[in-house]
């Protein structure tokens, strides 16, 4: 194994070095960072040029001058790294860390919730093969996949920002729009939960009518212009959530899993007051910190108290559980803040942007208003990007899914009598992962090369804009900081693939030469 890593991690480089060298003398050629000064007809345009062309090597061929630029990268090794300076002489270093939380803040919560969307619904979609499900869940991937993405993001603009900033003056839901979530909501879970014609006709009621009473009652006490959840609705959503984990993770019929689950929603129940006594007294990341630990140790000792076989499963159900339960407690914050926080002369009654990553206008000092403000930056670019990214990944999971199913051995898994939800969850489920590990782990790397045409409709300036400055500019150097960060990670991510695939199928081995 450490013979094919070395061998792995050489190629690498070699591929990584190579592609270096094309970029920096394609663009060397291509872009002249002098050219604005030479048509100049400022007196001192000659002192600025021979000054551009020092800072920059101008004066050096492109193929030369990439050695130059590569002596400073492998100065990493020596604790001398350097990636030269911008046009204005600042440090490309500068820029980049700058950029890079940018992106990450950006891109890593709708990229993991795309992953896990995708993934949920094609698994669903290949269950239910060639049901109205999967034909409604099929047009809407090749939908989705097929839209250009600044189209998309001009539809959030204009519906789920200035639209919903209209709707939240008076908090009011229109009678025609409730019928329609209705009636959405009914063909929904009837698709999903199928079977006869009875069952579907009676699951499209459930919820449909459920949907209408729930939205009803939202328009009628004005719940979107004053939101909250408080103790007796997280506990409800909490034991929901339990529920759900629970079937998902071991299944109902594991009683220690659902009774530790329930045990952690009712420790929650429970702290209410004093956590959010905590989280107005002290508000802050340490304090979300320490929470975090709490939630965890709670769960795993609480899984402990209550498993006495397997309690690797309980205890993951068990922390999945609270971990959704801390996040109500945010999430009752957060709306809990959201009245002050919308009648600030800053908002002024719009809290969903369009445009920009934090408001500047915002009183400084106010914790929970910096973090609802962060969030509401998210909305639109995270849905947009959720929207296209997981059609991919619905398509895939199904097609693979579907593979997997008519494998040998999930044929022998069901004659020997397992149930179908161990067959689903703990034969197809677990090999269906293996090759989307592969995708999952390129995308998570390709995070900070950035969402060029995302951030530049909303407005972002990460690493894609990055990039798009330095070619518009001819910055050279801008240009191949950005580029050694994401060739890295992609040679990077393709090493992790291929390990993880050799390490999640038993019968891959990697045997060195001989």
């Amino acid at each position: 194994m450490l013979a094919y890593i070395g061998r792995r991690i050489s190629a690498l480089l070699v591929i990584l070095l190579g592609s270096t060298f094309l970029v920096y003398v394609a663009q060397g050629y291509s872009g002249d960072p002098s050219e604005a000064l030479r048509g100049s007809t400022d007196p001192h345009v000659k002192a600025q040029l021979a000054s551009l062309i020092r800072n920059l090597n101008l004066n050096v061929p492109p193929p030369a001058r990439y050695f130059l630029w590569l002596k400073g990268v492998l100065g990493v090794f020596v604790g001398h790294f350097n990636l030269g300076l911008t046009r204005d002489r600042n440090p490309v270093s500068t820029y980049i860390l700058a950029a890079v939380p940018v992106t990450i803040r950006l891109i890593l919560l709708s990229t993991l919730l795309a992953i896990l969307i995708g993934i949920g619904f094609g698994i669903i979609s290949a269950l239910r093969q060639y049901s109205r499900f999967d034909y409604a869940l099929t047009f809407f991937a090749f939908l989705m996949y097929s839209l250009p993405i600044f189209w998309v993001a001009v539809l959030l603009k204009a519906y789920l920002a200035i639209s919903f900033n209209n709707f939240l003056l008076n908090g009011s839901i229109a009678p025609a729009w409730i019928i329609f979530a209705s009636f959405f909501s009914g063909v929904f879970w009837a698709a999903v939960i199928s079977g006869t014609r009875q069952k579907v006709i009676a699951v499209f009621g459930i919820a449909a009518a459920s949907t209408a009473v729930f939205l009803t009652l939202l328009s009628v006490t004005k719940w979107f212009t004053h939101p909250g959840l408080g103790p007796i609705m997280m506990l409800a959503l909490g034991i929901g959530f339990a529920f759900a984990v629970t079937f998902v993770s071991t299944g109902l019929s594991n009683k220690a899993a659902l009774r530790s689950s329930l045990t952690v929603v009712g420790i929650g129940f429970l702290l209410y007051f004093p956590v959010e006594y905590l989280l107005k007294k002290y508000a802050n990341l340490l304090t979300l910190f320490i929470m975090a630990i709490v939630t965890i140790t709670i769960a795993i000792a609480t899984s402990y108290f209550f498993a006495k076989v397997d309690r690797r499963a309980v205890a993951r159900t068990s922390l999945i559980t609270s971990v959704i339960a801390g996040l109500l407690f945010i999430i009752d914050k957060l709306m809990k803040t959201w009245v002050p926080y919308i009648n600030t002369d800053a908002i002024h009654q719009r809290p969903i942007p369009t445009i920009g990553q934090i408001n500047d206008l915002l009183p400084a000092g106010n914790f929970w208003f910096s973090f609802l403000d962060s969030v509401l930056h998210l909305v639109l670019p995270t849905i947009a990007l959720i929207l296209i990214s997981m059609a991919g990944y619905i398509r895939y999971s199904r097609g693979t899914m579907l593979e997997v199913l008519n494998q040998d051995y999930i044929r022998t898994a069901r004659a020997k009598g397992l149930s179908e939800r161990t067959v689903i969850m703990r034969h197809a489920f677990r090999n269906t992962l293996i090759p989307i590990t592969t995708i999952v782990v390129v995308d998570i790397a390709g995070i900070i090369g950035g969402a060029i045409i995302t951030e530049r409709v909303f407005g972002w300036r990460g690493m894609g804009t990055l990039f798009i400055t330095a070619i518009d500019t001819s910055d050279l150097n801008l240009l191949m900081g950005v580029s050694l960060i994401v060739s890295t990670l992609a040679v990077l991510a393709n090493l992790v693939a291929d390990l993880l695939y050799s390490a999640l199928d038993p019968r891959i081995r990697v045997v060195g030469k001989k």
